[in-house]
């Protein structure tokens, strides 16, 4: 049983929560013109789409953005299975489901992205094209080599329970804030100073990434047919190029890749006159889904 209410609407913008199959998700919604699925990763939320959101909808889009589960205001499942990347595309379907929406463009960013990509390749007819942000595709992350697994130590830091937890919050979340360069460390420490929020927002790693999870994805998945960009940024501390570059090995339909030098991981925070630039040009470009 899916049902929806609206709590609140301000400055032209709609603020929902949604009951997806038993998760509570609240969403972002501005705008009347073809639909944008903004997806954030981790540690964020919809928030990160602030000067995305309002861009999209003076160009004629509906922006669309979500607090993903274990994130923010939306859900917080106990059972890390419940974080498996699958379980987020059906919260994506979902949410299009409720707001009449059969296809849209998709925007993902570091999980979001991931999460974006899985989306693409499974349920293609959901989605009019992808636009990935630091996260290339699955399998080309996974043959990015050894710089990439340098790069991505933490990850593995991230699976053991109590452990990251600690390490992270340490000294008024220290390490977090010196390792990650977020642009927006305060706000993210406001959030994680709840100890049940910040092992939520690990859930993601620990459901997908850890060995020992009984998540079962498909392998390979399907080529990604629609129309995909992937913009990386030359001083990401997490990502390799080759991570992004190697995903049009995946793509059957048109890719594009942009490189923004100078930026970090959070380039639509950074410099966000260059990322709506990029973003608005190519959804201009891609086929148009309905309008809703």
């Amino acid at each position: 049983m899916r049902a929806m209410r609206e709590t609140h609407t301000s400055d032209r913008m709609d603020h929902k929560d949604m009951n997806v199959d038993g998760i509570s998700l609240h969403v972002e919604d501005s705008g009347t013109g073809a639909p944008v699925l903004l997806l954030h990763g981790w540690p964020d939320t919809s928030d990160l789409w602030r000067y995305q959101m309002p861009a999209l909808a003076r160009a004629g889009f509906r922006a669309i953005a979500p607090d993903l589960r274990g994130f923010g205001r939306s859900g917080k499942p106990e059972a890390t299975d419940a974080y498996a990347i699958t379980e987020h595309v059906g919260d994506l379907l979902g949410i299009l489901d409720q707001l009449g929406v059969q296809k849209a463009h998709v925007v993902g960013h570091d999980w979001g992205a991931a999460i974006g990509w899985v989306c693409a390749a499974l349920a293609p007819d959901r989605v009019a094209s992808l636009t990935a942000l630091a996260v290339g595709h699955p399998g080309a992350f996974a043959n990015a080599g050894w710089k990439q697994r340098g790069k991505s130590w933490y990850m593995l830091l991230f699976q053991f329970p109590a452990i990251a937890e600690r390490w992270l919050s340490a000294r008024d979340f220290a390490y977090f804030r010196s390792w990650s360069g977020h642009p927006d460390a305060n706000a993210v420490v406001a959030r994680l100073a709840d100890p049940a929020a910040l092992t939520a927002s690990l859930g993601i790693y620990r459901a997908n990434l850890s060995p020992a999870s009984p998540v079962k994805m498909p392998r390979p998945l399907p080529p990604v047919t629609v129309p995909v960009l992937g913009v990386w940024a030359s001083e990401d501390r997490a990502l390799t190029e080759v991570a992004m570059t190697g995903s049009a090995d995946h793509v059957t339909g048109p890719w594009r890749y942009e490189r923004l030098d100078g930026l970090g991981h959070w380039m639509q925070l950074e410099d966000p006159e260059a990322v709506n630039r990029l973003l608005l040009g190519f959804l201009h470009q891609a086929p148009a889904p309905a309008r809703t």
